[in-house]
């Protein structure tokens, strides 16, 4: 029988057990207890741990096996979504209110009131923002903020926390473009932690978590990029780029 390991309010920032050590049952649960500080999440996410849990639960902190995860080279466009693109009407901008979009990623959704992003959720990573550990990818139409998506980085890994959309295809536009600017800043594409199928369809795949630790443990170290500035050009650039052949 497997035991939960408890991490104590006043335990070292790094007194995480080793991933293998998760439950199977739920599946992929780390650890409990501890505090959302600077220091003890940016262990976490360096350990391929990152916190999951409700209000009036103790931190929960999870490192699923597998692991679901967008390849940059692996991103899938899908013809609709590339006439979306073709039009251009929106603008796409780094850390412009980073705020407004984990606000927006906690506001209640269709057939969903409830929301894990807590506020002592928006603190902490509000606070991981302001010291360059978290970034938001925001997307305007006519200057009105219409969907974002916010995560967790170290050197050149993203830690996709959540997204969100207030017009059809918003938030899949804004994840194409983190894509493909973090893939020009040599990211291998985004840790989008957990499957569903709006991810799918955009080609996040599931590895095990072996690999992924691996994948972590290469790029968190890089020196991460000195600015964050999208590129205005750069999906024009990529839909005048010669289509991939369909694999048989």
């Amino acid at each position: 029988m497997s035991i939960l390991n408890w991490i104590a309010p006043d335990a070292p920032a790094d007194a995480f057990p080793p991933v293998d050590q998760a439950l199977k049952e739920p599946e992929g649960l780390v650890a409990s207890g501890g505090d959302l500080s600077r220091v003890r999440l940016l262990a976490a996410y360096s350990r391929g741990i990152f916190p999951w849990y409700d209000a009036g639960q103790p931190v929960l902190w999870w490192s699923p096996d597998p692991r679901a995860f967008l390849y940059a080279d692996q991103l899938r466009i899908s013809r609709s979504l590339r006439k979306t693109l073709k039009r251009a009407q929106f603008d796409l901008s780094f850390d412009q209110d980073f705020q407004g979009v984990v606000r927006a990623c906690a506001a209640p959704r269709r057939n969903q009131q409830e929301t894990w992003i807590i506020p002592e959720m928006i603190a902490a990573y509000c606070d991981l923002h302001d010291s360059g550990h978290a970034h938001s990818l925001e997307l305007r139409i006519d200057g009105v903020l219409a969907g974002g998506i916010y995560g967790v980085t170290l050197g050149r890994m993203f830690y996709a926390e959540s997204m969100f959309s207030r017009v059809s295809d918003a938030s899949k536009i804004a994840l194409a473009g983190l894509v493909w600017q973090l893939a020009e800043w040599g990211f291998p594409g985004i840790d989008c932690q957990l499957p569903s199928p709006h991810l799918e369809s955009m080609g996040c795949v599931s590895i095990p978590r072996t690999e992924f630790i691996k994948i972590n443990n290469a790029f968190r170290t890089l020196a991460p990029p000195s600015r964050w500035t999208f590129d205005p050009l750069l999906i024009a650039r990529h839909l005048a780029a010669p289509r991939k052949p369909a694999k048989a």
